[in-house]
């Protein structure tokens, strides 16, 4: 069984505060776009099992950390624990979206393979439960369950639908390379609530976007990396309707008119997805 986890993007990002346990509040819109990793799940026959557990493996771009450690491995012994009789499994990722470029690839990778294991596994389990498991993988993971535009703040994963359909405009992103430590990107803010939130802003017109809706990631984040805040300064020259750093960095993308993404030359070192 095989399933295609997707990426997001965020749309305006303000950290309004921080909290006593360390994390910050957010406000922000997420949206889910077209970039995807491919996860299979196979339950091996009795006489080809997996000795225990999970078997994992993965191809495409590089994966951070020891495979051990891997998003999907939590998932499963996530739900082990909850479900001991869960057979041995074996997981393959094949890996597309970059990583740590504010995209939620990880998370996604993790959100879907609940999914996986609750759908062949047969568990029952309905979206609000399997919503549950995801916040214990990580803030941005429940998106991933429920996959439609929301406005979402806490720590990000208090969601509430929002009637936003972008699907009459094309995306460009681009991911430079470059990993933006999160721990060091949000020393560099000093949190503070917004006058006009995101969820306000997402209701006009997209070309109004581009003075109103920010990310307060790309001060500190273009300071330190000009050749991020270069990218955008690209794709507005290219005639983007609106661009912005996604989440912390490092990818930035740009909305344009349907079908009207531009051919641009970028560095041999950057990855980019069009999404038309």
């Amino acid at each position: 069984m095989v399933l295609f986890p997707n990426c997001k993007i965020n749309i305006g990002l303000n950290v309004i505060a921080k909290r006593p346990d360390g994390y910050h509040d957010i406000e922000t819109v997420f949206y889910p776009v077209n970039w995807c990793d491919a996860l299979e799940l196979m339950v091996p026959s009795q006489t080809n099992s997996v000795a225990s557990g999970v078997q994992f493996s993965y191809t495409g771009l590089p994966v951070p950390g020891i495979p051990a450690n891997n998003i999907c491995l939590k998932a499963y012994y996530l739900l082990k624990k909850d479900f001991p009789q869960l057979p041995p499994i074996s997981l393959h990722l094949h890996k597309c979206i970059p990583t740590g470029a504010g995209l939620g690839g990880g998370s996604s990778d993790g959100a879907f393979t609940l999914q996986l294991i609750n759908t062949k596994c047969k568990l029952n389990l309905s979206q609000q439960q399997l919503s549950a498991y995801a916040l214990q993988l990580g803030s941005d993971c429940p998106f991933f369950i429920f996959n439609t535009p929301v406005y979402a703040t806490g720590r990000g994963e208090a969601m509430e639908p929002v009637d936003l359909d972008l699907s009459a405009f094309s995306f460009l992103i681009i991911h430079p390379g470059i990993h933006i430590p999160t721990a060091w990107a949000f020393s560099q803010l000093h949190p503070t609530r917004p006058a006009k939130s995101a969820k306000h802003t997402i209701q006009q017109p997209i070309t109004t976007w581009r003075n109103e809706l920010t990310n307060d990631f790309e001060l500190p984040v273009f300071q330190e990396y000009p050749q991020i805040a270069a990218i955008k300064a690209s794709l507005y020259a290219a005639g983007a309707l609106y661009a912005s750093l996604s989440g912390s960095g490092s990818a930035v993308y740009g909305i344009f008119t349907k079908n009207e993404v531009p051919e641009l030359n970028w560095d041999q070192a950057y990855s980019w997805k069009i999404i038309l």
